[in-house]
């Protein structure tokens, strides 16, 4: 892999820079470096690439977990591997990513919904990962069907590219059709966001299991395809060519959103070579992705769980599953930039389900959380910091379920230095 002069000066001067973030205190360096790097040599990204075998992973939501459940079977596999297992998925993460690899190898790469389009060219990427679209901060990203729109239009035109995609979500389904898919039929149990066919905007039918845009109702006949994998439970059923094989998913990470994740992830390692079986045991040893997860301690004797929500979707799957444990809960939500400036998806978000049991009001936007939360008839206190509200809720089990910079705030006060 032979790197230009130029290529050269900027991986070094983006480390020097990345350097003298951390030195200064002004950061951890990685975003810092990558726009340097890029800014110096605009194409370095394809030179970076070059000798690698590169797969991007994109959603709404997991895909820093699908990532990281892929680099963990391929590692186990004894591949040469290079990820941004960080989460930085913008083109200034994945630049200094690229420019740590040692030599030629894979390349797992998460990359944000809005950059996919820009990198697959750059990076020639042999393999999309696609899980879900939906809403998540409107004023950033725009509406889930231009999102959607845009996807298509990298399959549109590169038809052999291979993708591993959620049968089960009628934006994905839309955005890969043209492409050679292996399609997984995962769920969708947040549907509030596939209301109308990407296809003709007509009314979709939902059943039970699958979607379909019946023309009997003035539809376009878009339709779920048929999947030769699903997610059975905790079970990962491999059809196909032979018979059906089975493949538990037994995680140490919480969900059933990691189990669609997993299905993902060992897919498509089964598709770089993987043996499912083995890709599945490798996500099983996973049990934190850049701080999600993590415990923090109260300093009482108890620690609290911290899970990551950024978006209605998001949110949805992590209370229904907290609805389950009759946990303590603290709703720790800001918004700034990252998180998204407008907090009214609040009122999208079934707060209902935790109408009985200790429940804190936390964050920046701790005022408007308290309001969504009296509206839902939930009894709760109003503490602006999310580890104090932790510690004021009574029992052992307690979580907090934060937005973006909350819970980046958390990593780095109780997790940066794991």
């Amino acid at each position: 892999m032979t790197r230009t002069v130029r290529t050269r000066l900027a991986v070094g001067a983006g480390r020097a820079t990345g350097w003298l973030s951390r030195a200064t205190g002004r950061g951890q360096g990685a975003t810092i470096s990558g726009r340097v790097m890029n800014l110096i040599a605009p194409d370095l990204l394809a030179q970076l690439a070059e000798g690698h075998r590169v797969t991007l992973v994109s959603a709404t939501n997991g895909k820093t977990t699908t990532t990281r459940f892929l680099a963990a079977a391929l590692d186990a596999a004894g591949r040469t591997l290079v990820t941004n297992s960080t989460g930085a998925n913008l083109t200034s993460g994945i630049a200094p990513t690229l420019a740590r690899a040692t030599g030629s190898g894979e390349a797992v790469l998460e990359v944000d919904e809005r950059v996919l389009p820009k990198v697959v060219d750059a990076l020639d990427a042999r393999l999309l990962v696609l899980g879900n679209l939906s809403r998540d901060q409107l004023d950033r990203y725009g509406e889930v069907h231009a999102v959607g729109d845009a996807w298509r239009r990298i399959t549109t035109e590169h038809p052999d590219l291979a993708v591993v995609a959620n049968a089960s979500d009628p934006h994905i389904v839309w955005a890969s059709q043209p492409a050679t898919v292996t399609w997984v039929a995962l769920g969708l149990s947040w549907r509030q966001d596939a209301a109308t066919c990407p296809s003709c905007d007509a009314l979709l039918h939902w059943d039970d299991v699958r979607f379909d845009c019946p023309t009997a109702s003035g539809g376009c006949g878009f339709t779920q395809p048929d999947a030769a994998h699903r997610l059975d439970g905790d079970v990962l059923v491999l059809g196909g060519a032979g018979p059906e094989r089975r493949v538990p998913l037994a995680l140490a990470l919480p969900g059933r959103w990691n189990l669609a994740n997993a299905a993902l992830a060992v897919v498509a390692a089964a598709h770089l070579g993987v043996d499912p079986a083995a890709a599945a045991a490798a996500a099983g040893t996973v049990t934190s992705v850049a701080g999600r997860y993590m415990l923090v301690p109260l300093g009482d004797g108890r620690s609290a769980r911290v899970l990551l929500a950024k978006n209605p979707a998001g949110w949805s799957e992590v209370l229904h599953h907290l609805a389950a444990t009759g946990s303590p809960v603290v709703i720790a939500v800001n918004a700034r930039v990252a998180d998204g400036k407008d907090p009214s998806w609040l009122w999208d978000v079934p707060y209902e389900v935790l109408h009985d049991r200790p429940t804190a009001a936390a964050g920046e936007r701790h005022l408007d959380v308290a309001v969504r939360l009296r509206y839902a008839g939930v009894e709760h206190i109003v503490e602006p910091d999310a580890h104090a509200a932790a510690r004021a809720l009574p029992g052992d089990d307690v979580h907090i379920v934060a937005s973006y910079t909350q819970f980046s705030a958390l990593y780095r006060q109780f997790g940066a230095d794991r």
